[in-house]
């Protein structure tokens, strides 16, 4: 059986390996791609086991890669020996598999159809080694990325992951496909390393674990998402949890609105870029999600609805990937929408506005699905429900927003748990109260409730929220308005007019 082969590569490099595929025996080359677009659709066509890329390839982007393994294309890349760049770049993307120039033919051979058959190893193949030289672990090179004059276990302080090494190394990851990327810093969380460039950027607080990432959604009208997401990273952080606030509505974003923030550069479409790009760390990501407050950084959404298509669902993936390597507990304000219609009107693959909230709640440890406190906003909310079980999502914690008895009778909140609880068999919401003042306060002040309004009864209720998403962090050695009075603003940018 002939493993077919596709390449995607400049033409620094297509000679010689066309010249050493067409040698491999099982191994044939049936299309030589010009661009991106001639490689994704010969992908989809189904003619190819395996593509061939270089990082210098014009287009070549996670969502190219995406889309290749989506149509069950593996992907190796064809790295030149000391183009450490490049081989960071293709790593951050996701590919796993490199092939050096100078491989043997036969050695070639048994990388791509391990790779086409998805039992590769991580095992260096033959090509021109230094002496003595040994294979460079994942972990060493995650370590690498991340600071080039880091130890690896089997090199020496300086040595990078070059030519030194193995001239490939086939992925013990199945396709080498963007879905788990080998230079990322979860794999860094495992491996002990905590060591980051940047301000903040260390590994999540000890004791703490793996960051955890929550995702804040409800139904369309306004039922108070991002006013529970604001309050909630806000609180978060009062209990000393470095918290990123990300606001993905691409609907209507609003949070760098709500804490006064200038929003011409929007953080999630600048780390959106950059993730396309392959040099999304978190350096880079401490950089475009600057601290507001004491613990609180934010990623603010796309200023305009119609820039929805800068967010492409394996970045945001990624994005929010690199987030619990920054931080130790994510807070994601989503849009309303989970349709994953739109699709059907495409005969090929095409961006989706919606990708980024279902993207959202796939990764999401916990949900908080908010809904509003009256008829209309009820009816909304248990169908939202009924909805969102149906899509890969956490279970949720129901959270009834501004709750008053003008709209439900008296005593609003057994009679709204009642109600919920006969038609919808949803036990125990959380209930926050109706607080007109106080929200338009925080408003006017571009600041946070916790921050505006630590003592009001909204506030505390949202702080249940935060004990049932985070139960193992604790306020320690001081009150929660003691804490939020003392926390200092950084970066604050000037509130707009109107």
């Amino acid at each position: 059986m002939t493993t077919a082969v596709i390449t995607g590569v400049t033409h620094h490099h297509e000679q010689e390996l066309v010249t050493t595929v067409e040698a491999a025996a099982g191994v044939n080359v049936v299309r030589r791609c010009a661009d991106v677009a001639e490689l994704l659709s010969t992908g989809a066509s189904g003619i190819a086991d395996v593509a061939i890329v270089s990082a210098d390839f014009r287009g070549l982007d996670r969502d190219a890669l995406r889309h290749l393994a989506g149509h069950g294309v593996r992907v190796a890349a064809f790295v030149a020996a000391g183009d450490e760049a490049g081989e960071a770049r293709l790593r951050q993307l996701g590919v796993t598999t490199l092939i050096r120039p100078g491989t043997d033919p036969e050695e070639l051979a048994r990388v791509v159809v391990e790779l086409a058959e998805g039992t590769g190893r991580a095992a260096p193949a033959s090509g021109p080694t230094s002496a003595g030289a040994t294979a460079v672990t994942d972990a060493d090179l995650a370590r690498w990325l991340e600071d080039p004059s880091a130890p690896t276990a089997r090199t020496g302080p300086t040595d990078p992951p070059g030519p030194s090494g193995p001239t490939a190394l086939a992925s013990s990851t199945e396709g080498g496909g963007p879905s788990t990327p080998a230079g990322d810093d979860s794999g860094r969380e495992e491996s002990g390393d905590s060591t980051a460039r940047g301000s903040d950027a260390g590994a999540p607080a000890a004791g703490l674990g793996r960051a955890r990432i929550t995702a804040v959604w409800g139904p369309s009208g306004a039922p108070g998402r991002t006013t529970i997401a604001v309050t909630l990273a806000a609180d978060l952080a009062a209990r000393g949890l470095r918290t990123l606030l990300v606001d993905l509505d691409t609907w209507g974003a609003s949070v760098a609105q709500a804490l006064a923030l200038i929003d011409e550069a929007p953080g999630v479409a600048a780390a959106a870029r950059a993730s396309e790009q392959g040099t999304l760390d978190r350096a880079s990501l401490s950089r475009v999600a600057p601290e507001v407050s004491s613990g609180l950084r934010v990623l603010t959404g796309i200023p305009k609805p119609e820039r929805w298509p800068e967010l492409r669902a394996a970045a945001i993936e990624d994005v929010l990937e690199k987030s619990r390597g920054l931080v130790d507990h994510v807070v994601v304000d989503c849009g309303f929408s989970i349709e994953d219609d739109e699709e059907l009107s495409y005969d090929t693959a095409a961006p989706r506005r919606n990708a980024t909230t279902l993207t959202a709640l796939e990764v999401s440890d916990s949900l908080v699905v908010v809904g509003g406190a009256d008829p209309i906003g009820l009816q909304r909310l248990v169908r939202a429900v009924q909805d969102v079980g149906v899509v890969p999502s956490p279970e949720p914690i129901i959270v009834v927003n501004k709750v008053r008895a003008s709209a439900t009778g008296a005593k609003p909140e057994k009679a709204i748990a009642d109600v919920l609880g006969r038609f919808a068999g949803l036990e125990s919401p959380i209930f926050v109260p109706w607080a007109p003042d106080e929200c338009d306060a925080a408003l006017l002040a571009g600041r946070s409730l916790v921050e505006s309004a630590p003592a009001a009864p909204v506030t505390r209720a949202v702080a249940r929220i935060a004990e049932a998403v985070r139960p193992d962090a604790v306020l320690v050695g001081e009150t929660r308005v003691g804490r939020a009075r003392a926390r200092p603003r950084f970066g604050r940018g000037s509130r707009r007019s109107g």
